[in-house]
């Protein structure tokens, strides 16, 4: 179970530093854009992306 968390941890390190690496313009634009929203949009972004995490982790382990 640890190895699986660990590795799942690293795995999201990796995706989300894929854009800095590559875009790291595009990234810089996204982040200023971010910090623009209300608190109620970001928490409706952070809502969203826990909701598709999980919808993608439950037909991964079915």
């Amino acid at each position: 179970m640890a190895d699986s968390l660990l590795a799942a941890v690293a795995l999201m390190l990796v995706i989300e530093g894929l854009l800095p690496f590559l875009l790291p313009a595009a990234w810089r634009d996204t982040f200023r854009r971010l910090i623009e929203l209300s608190d109620g949009q970001l928490r409706f972004i952070g809502l969203a992306s826990m909701l598709a995490g999980l919808a993608l982790l439950y037909f991964a382990l079915h």
